[in-house]
């Protein structure tokens, strides 16, 4: 006898299953479409409320100058205020950490910092956040060049000169920093280390006392940005003999870089950037970076930027991600062979 269609045979047992997975699958679609067009929906109105830039440190500083920079533009820009909060406190981890455990809408993100995304990992034991996968980088704002300047009393108008008398002087010499773990001392600890020399660091509570001891000679030398030192370097009270960068810098195009000076692969600028929650939808990462990135090119902010002698520096998401993973690794090697330590 014939079998009938229903009967069940191994052809129409298989036949049915891929019939109920087929039906499962439809109905699992229709079920998450409505989900991911609420999301889609949610990134294309995107900002619908105030944003909240949080600063992790103190008024004032470069941070500070740069986020507000940002803030301001993007309010401009999209008819919604963005909040500046500061919140100092622990090389700029504590802030970090209020960000890293915020919700991950795009409406709270972090003005990042060498220090705060590549230099505190390796510098706190038991940090609160991992800068890897805590935050999405959203927009690498700009870059810093570091200027190496010394009191006019050293003898050395080159790097090439400084390391000689630092080698014929070892541990006579001392430099200035703004405070144990900033941009300034692990950038003179990486000179230590490509150089061979030996100085003695002496903290400060920020830039502006260690430069006031410098030109007074209570210190010999120190790496800080452009703008902190260049009255002083106009006036002769210190003299400059080169920049951090890979490349000569604009505001002093005469200074040469440590890496044409004598050591290839030196930098050591101290960079910028916006950073959000992990897992913020991608569509507002792009949305925020695609007009940060505007900004950045307009010759408002450019000038803005230029004047805190920051260079502007305009990537994807990936580049600036890639930075923060890279830097991480470097500075890790010049934090632990320098033994560099906060208090």
């Amino acid at each position: 006898m014939q079998k009938s269609f229903t009967e069940s045979t191994p052809e129409n047992r298989r036949v049915s299953i891929r019939r109920r997975s087929l039906m499962a699958a439809a109905a699992a679609g229709a079920l998450a479409a409505p989900f991911v067009s609420a999301r889609a929906e949610d990134a294309k109105a995107y900002p619908s409320k105030p944003i909240r830039l949080v600063v992790p440190f103190t008024p004032g500083g470069s941070t500070d100058i740069l986020g507000r920079t940002i803030g301001l533009q993007l309010t401009q820009a999209w008819h919604q205020p963005v909040v500046i909060e500061n919140v100092p406190g622990a090389g700029g981890s504590i802030g970090a950490d209020k960000v890293a455990k915020a919700p991950a809408d795009g409406y709270t993100l972090l003005m990042g910092h060498i220090g705060t995304l590549a230099v505190t990992p390796s510098l706190y034991a038991k940090l609160p956040y991992d800068p890897i996968k805590a935050f999405a980088a959203v927009a690498w704002v700009a870059r810093v060049p570091n200027v190496l300047v010394v009191h006019p009393s050293v003898p050395a108008k080159t790097v090439q000169e400084l390391v000689a008398y630092a080698k014929a002087n070892p541990n006579k010499i001392n430099y200035g920093s703004g405070g144990n773990g900033s941009a300034a001392h692990i950038a003179t600890e990486y000179l230590k280390l490509q150089t061979g020399t030996q100085m003695q660091h002496v903290p400060y509570k920020g830039t502006a006392p260690a430069v006031t001891d410098l030109v007074a000679g209570q210190i010999r030398l120190m790496f800080t940005g452009v703008p902190a030192v260049m009255t002083q370097v106009k006036a002769g009270q210190l003299r400059a003999i080169a920049v951090s960068s890979p490349q000569r810098v604009k505001a002093v195009p005469e200074l040469p870089t440590v890496a044409e000076s004598g050591y290839p692969g030196f930098e050591a600028d101290q960079w910028y950037g916006v950073v959000a929650p992990a897992n913020t939808p991608k569509d507002v990462i792009t949305k925020l970076n695609q007009q940060i990135n505007l900004m950045l090119s307009s010759p408002e902010v450019g000038g803005r930027l230029a004047s805190e002698g920051a260079e502007p520096t305009p990537n994807p998401p990936e580049v600036f991600a890639k930075l923060i993973t890279s830097e991480i690794a470097r500075w890790r090697t010049v934090i632990q062979q320098g033994k560099v330590k906060v208090e």
